[in-house]
């Protein structure tokens, strides 16, 4: 993983998190705070039952990323595939962009078919009305898998990566990166929601998913235009 892509992750991740993810988790994390946690517990117990949620988001992520990244693996062999599947990728999330921002709306039916289905209803309410420590790590969990634009967007990455280890890496700087915005949603549920906001920014994490799906494209066009060249020359073309 190069420092573009690190930077990218970060950046994207954080201003996400400010954005889409406050509108998409905002539902579950509003949901558990009044069902689960006593206001009348100690400020430490309730920073650890918002600490475990996102522990179990984040642990969804990671095995996301590694199994994206293993799929990778198996389907790149030369710059060719390699440079193909970086401009399918790049593509997929210059359109993603487009739809975070609502230029398209191919996201949408996504990410709230799963979270409607019967199964994801009958295991929320089951670990919603559960106050043992472990159901806040589940639940995380849980939400951790639903559909989510910028989960595949990073999805997306940890595939280019074609590897395990640096997919799961990948969907692990995204999760940490997140959990600044959501521990604190917990605690401040009101002042994050703010519309004007959270558009600015939506459209700027989308600007920059838009610019890094260029960079992609670009980076196949790269390989596969310069066949006999290393993995290390590309990066140094783009310095």
């Amino acid at each position: 993983m190069d420092m573009v892509n690190f930077y990218v992750i970060v950046s994207v991740a954080f201003l996400g998190s400010l954005g889409h993810c406050v509108g998409m988790c905002g539902g579950f994390i509003v949901a558990y705070t009044a069902a689960k946690i006593d206001s009348s517990r100690g400020r430490a117990y309730q920073f650890f039952c918002h600490f475990l949620y996102n522990f179990g988001r984040v642990t969804s992520y990671v095995i996301i990323g590694a199994i994206f990244g293993l799929l990778g693996s198996m389907f790149v062999f030369d710059h060719i595939s390699i440079g193909v599947f970086n401009i399918a990728i790049g593509v997929f999330m210059f359109f993603m962009g487009l739809s975070l921002m609502g230029k398209l709306r191919f996201l949408t039916s996504i990410e709230f078919s799963l979270a409607g289905s019967n199964f994801v209803k009958k295991l929320f309410s089951v670990l919603i009305h559960s106050k043992a420590l472990p159901s806040f790590f589940f639940l995380g969990m849980l939400n951790g898998f639903l559909p989510c634009g910028l989960v595949y967007f990073f999805a997306a990455s940890a595939a280019s990566t074609a590897s395990a280890f640096w997919g799961g890496v990948v969907m692990l700087v995204f999760g940490l990166s997140t959990m600044p915005v959501l521990l604190g949603l917990g605690f401040v549920v009101g002042s994050l929601k703010s519309s004007n906001f959270r558009k600015i920014m939506i459209q700027i994490a989308s600007f920059v998913i838009i610019i890094f799906g260029l960079y992609m494209i670009y980076k196949g066009y790269w390989f596969i235009t310069n066949p006999h060249a290393t993995i290390h020359d590309c990066c140094k073309a783009k310095m």
